[in-house]
């Protein structure tokens, strides 16, 4: 049997959770955080960060966390935690005794929250049942979610990952494999993502700022290779062979451009590449652009 599936069975929680093969059902999986992970500091730190900040959320309704996981499974928390963050109204009952109660809570909240981070069913690291059987890793992406959606300027721990493994019921018996999995962004990543996705939200979720983004663009551009006895009205196809903005970058970085290194009237499509090539290394260079542009 392989080894890394016996170690993950050294921990008595994780023991006694499955003592029998028959708490898999057949064709599930379920993925756990290994034991070599548990005692990790910035996992430690990610847990006691998001406890804090979940008492002090609810400070006012006199609610005191202090295991993630013992404390959130019956939605009592989460309930609490939607209504005061999104003044969500969830039409269920605050205390849910039973099991069955506690899945339906559950599942309200759960849908409610898919709903307003918009994720599709295959984008959840969460489930019903995960958060239910108190199943950390999964009650971890889930706060971590919700904080990021309400509070995004929260400075949450950075780089948390663990090792996991998933374990899976097969005709042949259990199946297991190892994986590394994040928790919080990667912050050498974070950077370049939110330059990218500032982008694409604007163009996804506010296509009615869009048309004042590109006019404060345009303003800016033209202020600036006016100097030049040039006229910006166009961001999109003026810009497009190259000239303006290498001409742009040379205004704002106060250098001269050899007429000689770019087509200043190109006529075809290899010469406007040339253009956009070039002024993608200026950028480079000068550590203005530090994620990945296709110059076509």
């Amino acid at each position: 049997m392989d080894p890394d599936f016996l170690n993950a069975f050294t921990q008595p929680s994780t023991l006694d959770r499955f003592r029998t093969e028959d708490v898999i059902a057949k064709g599930e999986k379920r993925k756990l955080i290994k034991p070599t992970s548990s005692n990790n500091p910035k996992l430690e730190e990610l847990k006691l960060f998001l406890t804090e900040w979940i008492n002090r959320t609810l400070k006012e309704e006199h609610i005191v966390v202090k295991s993630l996981e013992e404390d959130l499974y019956d939605g009592l928390v989460l309930h609490h935690l939607l209504e005061n963050l999104g003044s969500l109204k969830l039409d269920v009952d605050k205390i849910a005794l039973t099991e069955k109660k506690q899945r339906q809570k559950l599942s309200v909240i759960l849908e409610a929250v898919a709903k307003c981070l918009q994720l599709e069913e295959s984008q959840l690291k969460w489930s019903v049942e995960s958060i239910l059987a108190k199943d950390l890793l999964s009650t971890l992406h889930l706060l971590v979610a919700i904080a990021k959606h309400f509070e995004p300027t929260l400075a949450l721990p950075p780089n948390v990952q663990v090792e996991t493994i998933t374990i899976e019921t097969t005709s042949t018996g259990l199946k297991t494999s190892d994986a590394v999995e994040y928790i919080t962004e990667n912050k050498e990543n974070i950077e370049a993502q939110s330059k990218d996705g500032a982008f694409d939200e604007l163009f996804s979720c506010a296509p009615d700022k869009l048309d004042a983004v590109k006019k404060a663009l345009l303003q800016f551009v033209d202020q600036h290779v006016e100097k030049l006895g040039l006229n910006v009205n166009d961001v999109e196809s003026q810009l497009s062979d190259g000239v303006i903005l290498l001409l742009l970058i040379g205004q704002l970085e106060g250098y001269f451009l050899n007429l000689r290194n770019f087509f200043l009237t190109p006529t075809s499509t290899m010469e406007m590449l040339h253009n956009v090539n070039l002024a993608l290394e200026l950028l480079t260079e000068g550590g203005l652009l530090n994620f990945p542009v296709n110059s076509e």
